[in-house]
């Protein structure tokens, strides 16, 4: 039996004042007086089934009469926030439907579910302790990634709003195998990008409960995206393998779907355009990103031993004495990203030049 790459839980790093004015600056702080600690104080729960009557590891929490009323109404203005840039006229239309607290994973989030009492249409968000890393991750996915992401801290409290899709352990158990074979190949091209782009922004743990899938109806196909929905393990560990989803077991079919369906001039190829796309959101976005890795520089994230072992795996892997000459986590980031725009710009000026 192969042995684990992660071996211990990570700890919670405070939001440094630096990060918060960089949150306030780009209006990511809530005006809204809610803390995690608030919906603590549920008075009763029961357990949240799925259709299947299995277990899902969350529970239905239940407040008193007098909570339940104030808590209603600060939930009710964060998904304002959220969604209509804090209009407290729709308040009278929104309700609360319920409350879940998750027993299982690393942040232990409440989802909460509002609907529209109008048309009953519904969404979730999540609220959490804040965590610096898992901010850094926000805030890096929501700048490098092709979706942006909406989220809010309020003092130690993090507010994060729902990600659609299958979860990707679900996914591959229940669907994965009616997929055609032209689906399946798109899979494979679709997580070897999303393979390499977590590798690049040092996004770990991208376990397949902690990403979804997205079919997208498309003409006459379907295509699928694959997006991260924990953030979590945004550069603590110092296992290289952590930050690259094909070392998971429990991603073995999709690694095994990209040895079935790909070539491996396809795989380079599919890796290439990922580097080239990260490349040019890099530079199109670079005064916020060297704002955000200055902090991030400055941050103390890891412990030491994870970033020497990091160190020295990226130095092995690339050659590159930056990685060798970091001295944080925030400093491997941007190596990281100088070793990818300096790639990218070698690589265009070499087609200048055929050209």
């Amino acid at each position: 039996m192969s042995e684990p790459i992660m071996l211990f839980k990570k700890p919670s790093y405070p939001i440094n004042d630096s990060l918060l004015k960089y949150l306030e600056r780009f209006d990511r702080i809530s005006k809204v007086s809610i803390f995690y600690d608030d919906l603590l104080r549920f008075s009763g729960s029961i357990t949240v089934y799925d259709k299947h009557d299995q277990d899902t590891l969350w529970i239905r929490v239940y407040y008193n009469e007098f909570e339940r009323q104030e808590i209603d109404l600060n939930l009710k203005k964060i998904y304002s926030l959220l969604h209509s840039d804090g209009n407290l006229g729709i308040l009278k239309f929104l309700n609360v439907d319920c409350i879940d607290y998750c027993t299982f994973g690393n942040s232990k989030p409440f989802r909460i579910k509002v609907r529209n009492i109008l048309n009953d249409n519904y969404t979730h968000f999540y609220i959490k302790k804040a965590d610096a890393s898992r901010v850094y991750g926000l805030e890096l996915e929501h700048i490098l990634s092709p979706d942006k992401i909406n989220f809010l801290v309020y003092g130690d409290t993090l507010v994060e709003e729902h990600i659609m899709g299958i979860a990707g352990d679900v996914f591959i158990k229940t669907l994965l195998t009616e997929c055609t074979e032209t689906e399946k190949a798109q899979i494979a091209k679709e997580f070897v990008k999303f393979n390499e782009r977590c590798m690049i922004r040092l996004l770990g743990d991208m376990r397949a409960y902690n990403y979804v899938v997205i079919p997208i109806h498309d003409f006459d196909q379907v295509v699928y995206r694959i997006r991260a929905i924990d953030f979590d393990q945004q550069c603590y560990e110092g296992n290289f393998k952590v930050y690259r989803p094909q070392f998971f077991k429990e991603n073995y079919p999709m690694v095994k779907l990209v040895k079935d369906k790909l070539q491996n001039s396809s795989i380079e190829q599919y890796k290439d355009e990922e580097r080239s796309v990260l490349a040019k959101r890099i530079l199109s976005a670079e005064n916020r990103i060297k704002m955000l890795l200055k902090i991030m520089g400055q941050d103390n994230i890891a412990p030491d031993s994870h970033l020497e072992q990091l160190q020295m795996e990226l130095y092995n892997y690339t050659n590159d004495l930056n990685f060798k000459k970091a001295k944080s986590m925030g400093n491997i980031m941007i190596a990281a990203f100088e070793f990818i725009i300096r790639n990218y710009k070698n690589i265009n000026l070499f087609k200048n030049k055929v050209q």
